[in-house]
């Protein structure tokens, strides 16, 4: 199984959310992995698709941020001082039906060893022992607080890495972010390479650079008209 490193891109937070849901829907090689880095034209935010908006209003922090309801889960994040990515495994891939727990624990172990290969102190979020834990008014916020199997900072404790995912009967699309400031000596130039390398080698993929996919443009315009209207921002 190859898999596929895309070209970085920059994009407003709609038209990123319909590249990730378009690269597990419509990519010409479907049993390929695909990933890629993106950048934000504009200071965003993105919230998880089962998170009530009113909610998250109350969150935001600052006015003037670009707002966007992912396709995926997870919760509120900052984009402005981020690492964002996207992973996408073909449906007969074993991940795709794994459990929940179960992939992200796989993926964010890879990162956490690229990571660990230069130098970085960081190590996987174990979950808690004992009764479940209390829900608090930031649980929604994706990196107020560490999960289970996040990426944490061995010695702070701080996230480092979280994400979201979504299966459908094309794929698994796990949508990722690294918190800069929790990694402030990091080589962020190269890292999509070495993520991608990393991916390869523990997803059972062969690494290629590939080049951006040739799509629908209407269907890309329909999408990205869809991510960024009132109505799908405010579906819930």
């Amino acid at each position: 199984m190859n898999l596929h490193l895309l070209p970085d891109r920059t994009a407003s937070a709609a038209e990123n959310m319909a590249a990730d849901f378009l690269l597990l829907n419509r990519y010409p090689e479907p049993e390929t992995i695909r990933f890629r880095h993106y950048g934000w034209r504009h200071p965003a935010c993105t919230f998880g698709y089962s998170q009530k908006i009113n909610e998250i209003r109350e969150h935001l922090p600052a006015d003037g941020i670009e707002l966007c309801r992912r396709p995926t889960g997870g919760g509120l994040v900052d984009h402005r001082n981020d690492w964002t990515y996207a992973l996408v495994l073909p449906r007969r891939h074993p991940l795709c039906s794994a459990r929940a727990g179960d992939s992200y624990r796989r993926i964010h172990d890879v990162i956490r060893r690229v990571l660990e290969d230069q130098g970085h102190p960081v190590v996987l979020q174990e979950p808690e022992k004992g009764p479940g834990k209390k829900r608090s008014a930031l649980a929604g916020v994706c990196f107020a607080r560490a999960e289970n199997f996040d990426v944490v900072h061995r010695d702070s404790g701080a996230k480092v890495a979280g994400a979201a995912q979504k299966r459908t009967t094309r794929g698994l699309l796990f949508q990722g972010s690294l918190e800069r400031s929790s990694l402030p000596e990091c080589d962020w130039e190269g890292l999509a390479d070495a993520l991608a390398d990393g991916f390869a080698r523990a997803l059972a993929g062969n690494l290629s650079p590939a080049p951006w996919p040739d799509i629908d443009p209407d269907e890309e315009s329909g999408l990205i008209e869809q991510f960024g209207s009132e109505e799908w921002l405010a579906r819930r």
